[in-house]
């Protein structure tokens, strides 16, 4: 196993991890020139941010190899435009793409001063439960201690959204179908959004709904997505 990083953080024993140094000339994309000449099972490129890392990322999967890496998108349904985007062909992206996990961090209820309380309308509303629920759910909150500094929070956790690339989703991908379009198929097939996740956890008191909110933004933009007409 072979990395590019900028920069390597943490040392993994039998690893071989390369450090960006552009001053160097040690850039994502020489990196990976070297170590295609290698042969290896798996490559983790740190990020995909040019035309010049993309393209040989692709080839490498194209060879059979798996390909570690990370992009900057506002979710697992639009991984793919940005790929197009800068450069790779839509019939290479749906080729080699095979999954797409997209990660939020939340703050988790401060474990000292964590208490037990009855959901109101909007926290209901928000977690998209039914009103009738407004003095029967029970939700966890933080009142607010010298150990998470009166905030209520202490610690973070992600948040998932992991977007499976069937062969519906790669048929979309190959005919540029727009990220919205990937967004509902996906949800069609199972996939829990971000926003979904986020209310798993506000449901097993680990966050709370303003926190999801703050983090995830408004669920009215989610139930939009949910409600486009089915792919032709």
């Amino acid at each position: 196993m072979t990395t590019i990083e900028d920069p390597v953080e943490h040392l993994a024993p039998g690893v071989d991890q390369t450090e960006v140094d552009p001053v160097a000339g040690r850039t994502y994309s020489s990196g990976l020139h070297a170590i295609l000449r290698s042969d290896p099972d798996v490559i983790l490129v740190g990020e995909i941010r040019e035309n010049d890392t993309a393209q040989l990322a692709v080839r490498a999967a194209l060879t059979g190899c798996l390909v570690l890496s990370a992009l900057r998108v506002e979710s697992a349904a639009a991984a793919a435009q940005r790929l197009m985007n800068i450069g790779v062909e839509p019939g290479l992206v749906g080729a080699t793409l095979t999954c797409v996990i997209a990660q939020r961090l939340v703050r988790r209820i401060c474990p000292d001063c964590r208490e037990s309380c009855y959901a109101t309308a909007a926290e209901l509303a928000e977690l998209e439960r039914a009103p009738g629920e407004v003095g029967r759910r029970l939700l966890a909150r933080g009142r607010g201690c010298a150990a998470c500094g009166g905030t209520g929070y202490r610690g973070r956790v992600a948040i998932f959204e992991v977007l499976t690339v069937t062969e519906e989703i790669r048929e979309l991908v190959t005919r540029r179908a727009s990220t919205a379009e990937i967004q509902h198929a996906a949800i069609a097939s199972g996939m829990r959004t971000l926003r979904e996740d986020g209310i798993r956890l506000c449901l097993e008191g680990i966050t709370t709904a303003a926190e999801l909110q703050r983090v995830a933004g408004d669920w009215a933009a989610q139930k939009a997505t949910r409600g486009l007409k089915p792919v032709p």
